[in-house]
Order: structure tokens, then sequence, then C-alpha cells
């Protein structure tokens, strides 16, 4: 029986620090037990990043290329399009979110059938780095209202590390291009799905300081998205 594939998607704009950092570790943790398809997006970066993934082709599978910034969701979007593994699992290319915790929704995909998997920063692995509590409150707020809406029991629905079933999102269907974009592949996921799971991961998040993107202002276009996209038919 041959492994099951997870197609790794890595959207990237002006992360020259670390997107080459995060393909090796993402290499280190290469499994027995799952085929890697790494596919990374250069949204348009303005930086070295679009130099380095050129002269680092041998850590990953597909680069998309684009000269001009069209944001996260669009990328995401392109990279589902092109995607053939079993499950899709996303990567920030800050490396917030460590590689090595793969190993964790590897083993549940195969010892379970599991339609999606989500990493959570609260119930933590071994750390997660303090952050805003203003952000810390608005994921809670807008967990417990999905949790309701969708009866569900998951404690960080916001989550980067969000793993799921590849057959359960159709990209060419998905309306949403900006950060919201992640509820409505979360929200579709679940409402089709019926196997879910949560694993604890390590989380290292950025400041805005630091380069970190999402805004305050996002948590409304989320829930607005997490609430009508529960009363749309698919």
């Amino acid at each position: 029986m041959s492994n099951m594939k997870l197609s790794i998607l890595i959207p990237s704009y002006n992360e020259e620090k670390t997107i080459i950092q995060t393909l090796k570790r993402i290499n280190e943790t290469k499994s027995t037990f799952a085929d890697y398809e790494v596919i990374v997006i250069n949204d348009g970066s303005t930086d070295d990043t679009s130099n380095l993934l050129k002269s680092n082709s041998e850590l990953y599978n597909h680069l998309i290329d684009y000269e001009k910034n069209f944001g996260k969701g669009y990328a995401v979007k392109k990279g589902l399009s092109i995607a053939t593994g079993d499950y899709i699992i996303f990567q920030d290319a800050d490396l917030e979110y460590d590689p090595k915790d793969f190993s964790k929704f590897i083993y549940l995909i195969n010892k379970f059938n599991v339609d999606a998997i989500i990493g959570s920063r609260f119930s933590y692995s071994d750390f997660t780095r303090s952050h805003s509590f203003f952000n810390k409150i608005g994921n809670h707020v807008l967990t417990f209202i999905f949790n309701l809406l969708y009866n569900t029991t998951f404690t960080d629905i916001y989550s980067c590390y969000f793993c799921f079933k590849t057959s359960l999102v159709n990209p060419e269907k998905l309306k949403t291009v900006g950060f919201e974009q992640h509820a409505e592949i979360l929200c579709k996921a679940i409402k089709k799905g019926s196997f879910f799971y949560e694993v604890p991961i390590n989380y290292n998040g950025r400041t805005q300081a630091e380069g970190k993107k999402i805004k305050y202002y996002h948590f409304f276009i989320v829930l607005f998205r997490v609430v009508i996209q529960k009363f749309l038919k698919e």
C-alpha cells in the first residue's frame, strides 16, 4: 500500500529571513509514513524571497512565483488548485509554527479515518509564546461562536495548522481571498466532514513589529464569514 500524500502549502510574502529555514525544517521532518508535496507560493515579494527560492529549488516540489502581490487568500487558492495530495496542510513561511509537529497530524491520519485536524496553540505541546491579550480573546470568541454553530469542541479555530482531506474543499468554489479565507475553508471542511481531531502544537508567534500581518479588524471579517458560511449551500 502506498503512503498517504500530504500537500504542504506555503504562501510567502517578504519572508527572506525565514523562507529557506522553513523549507529546510520541513525536509527534516519527512516521514516514512507520508509522502510530501511541498508547494510554495511567492506572492509578489519585493525582498529577496524569489531569488532565494529559485536558488534552492531542491527544497520544494512546486513554485508559483507572482510578480505582483495578490494577498494570502489568492495565493492559497492557487496552491490548492495544483495540490495532488490526499490531505492539505498550511505552513506559514515565518516559522511561527514548527514543522516537527507534522508527525502528530500524520499519526492521526494513518490511525483514524480523519477528515480534519486542527493544531491548537492553547493546549500547546512544549511551549507557546505569550502574545497579544486582545488577539487571544478575539480567537476565543471566534472559537466559541464557531463551536456553537458547527457543534464542535475545538480550542483554536484560527491556528495556521489546519489539515484536511483535499476532497472536502473545491478551490474553484472559494469566494474569499483575504484573511477570512481560512474561515471559509474551515467551515466547508467541517460541514462536509464527520471525523475531526485536535492536536497540541508549539507556537512562536511574532508581534506586529516583527512582521505579523493580521490586524484587529480582521476579527469582524472572519466572524461574518464563520456565521454566513453556516447557512450557505455548497
